[in-house]
């Protein structure tokens, strides 16, 4: 079954986080993921939240998505970006 990682960001060091995005996507792929949005318009349809930067990741499973996050293929970018940004992040499993 299909796992989604959807996260949201604000970026406080834009130009390291340019280095994130730089090292992030071949993490990604090497675990299988792929990116279905990263950082495009959003329009609320209900509610009051208000993502700064959406990222939405597909992995095969929820395993494979949890394996990418802890992985040392992308322990560097994690941490760029942990400097570079406050982000909240959750992993769902797809219907």
């Amino acid at each position: 079954m299909p796992a989604y990682v959807v996260v949201d960001i604000e970026v406080t060091n834009p130009s390291l986080y340019e280095r994130y995005k730089e090292l992030a996507g071949a993490t990604v792929a090497k675990h299988g993921g792929k990116y279905l949005a990263r950082g495009g318009a959003t329009t609320v349809l209900e509610g009051s939240w208000q993502p700064k930067r959406l990222v939405v990741l597909e992995f095969p499973s929820v395993e494979k998505a949890k394996a990418w996050w802890a992985s040392i293929d992308y322990k560097e970018a994690k941490e760029i970006r942990q400097k570079s940004a406050k982000t909240m992040m959750v992993v769902v499993e797809g219907a």
